[in-house]
């Protein structure tokens, strides 16, 4: 690997469009607020930026983070020691249909008796399309007002909530693999066959970057859709606790709910220092004032030994931990 000054004056290299930044602390990029220092940060805010900087790191070939809203991470407390990715920039565009020649052939530019395509870059909150695209009049991607995450992560996670996922929204997605020196994957197009979306899972790897991501909408009053945008909101504030968490730790086995595995296996304010299962939603793990990266992965370790031991079930995580040992980054086990 290049030395980490040699690869951060490269990056700084690449335009105006990259700003880099050294031993940034991971608690200012992700929804838990904890970890140690990422040891390269590149923020970058145009295409012809991320091109320039995919031929740095596919020479270079550093340990890889791409990051998204951070809030299915958790950094360990000794940090990361290569180089992430942050988009933002010409990555937080979202094009509604008519804006720009966004609609499928055989499709009305309004949308009626048919299906339409919004275009939004990687690095756009999911609640913000949710609440462009309702407020366009258009439908379809109000669950995603209540996950936290970006629309890359939406792609690579197959995120999903209140009965729908990525997957049925998703018409394709574009990528560009960071270690692709043949450029080869540069930009290259995939549908949700593509991409292998399963429950939680696809095929996008940790060096890809989700550049920018078409939905599938389809026409209706804007009131119809906020009203929904709305009932999501209630739901979650009713059932889900705020504060610094990373959303829901653990995958739902097959017919069943991990939140209520854990909650029947008594653990509802199971604490490891400052990490303690929510008492609002046991799927839920808060990090409170103090709490460590370590806490919350052995709180992790814990749940998963007790739901075991208790039920036979022995739940998966959706929790990513990186660490300046794991290169990439690892599923808790």
């Amino acid at each position: 690997m290049t030395d980490l000054d040699d690869l951060t004056a490269e990056l700084g290299a690449c335009g105006e469009g990259v700003t880099v930044e050294r031993d940034v602390p991971f608690a200012s990029l992700s929804t838990y607020r904890l970890g140690g220092p990422v040891a390269v940060l590149a923020r970058v805010r145009s295409r012809a930026a991320l091109d320039a900087v995919q031929t740095v790191t596919s020479t270079a070939r550093p340990p890889l983070l791409v990051v998204g809203r951070g809030s299915n991470l958790l950094v360990d407390d000794a940090g990361f020691a290569g180089v992430a990715v942050l988009l933002a920039g010409d990555f937080e565009t979202v094009v509604l249909p008519g804006d720009t020649a966004a609609v499928a052939p055989g499709e009305g530019r309004d949308g009626a008796g048919g299906e339409a395509t919004v275009r939004a870059g990687g690095a756009v909150p999911l609640p913000v399309l949710a609440r462009r695209t309702a407020t366009g009049g258009w439908a379809g991607l109000e669950f995603f007002v209540g996950i936290p995450g970006s629309v890359g992560g939406a792609v690579r996670m197959n995120a999903g909530g209140h009965g729908r996922e990525t997957a049925e929204v998703l018409r394709a997605a574009q990528l560009v693999d960071l270690l692709d020196s043949s450029r080869d994957g540069t930009g290259a197009t995939r549908s949700p066959a593509m991409l292998d979306h399963r429950y939680r899972h696809s095929n996008v790897g940790r060096s890809h970057v989700v550049v920018e991501a078409e939905m599938v909408v389809r026409r209706d009053s804007r009131a119809a859709c906020e009203d929904r945008i709305a009932e999501v909101v209630r739901w979650r504030r009713a059932h889900q606790p705020g504060g610094s968490n990373a959303g829901s730790v653990f995958r739902n086995p097959p017919d069943d709910s991990a939140g209520r595995l854990i909650d029947v296996t008594g653990l509802k304010g199971l604490r490891v220092g400052g990490a303690v299962v929510s008492d609002k939603h046991a799927n839920f793990f808060q990090a409170e004032a103090g709490a460590t990266a370590a806490d919350v992965r052995a709180l992790v370790t814990e749940v998963i030994r007790r739901v075991e031991d208790a039920t036979g079930a022995r739940l998966v995580p959706e929790l990513q931990i990186v660490g300046e040992d794991e290169g990439e980054g690892k599923e808790i086990r």
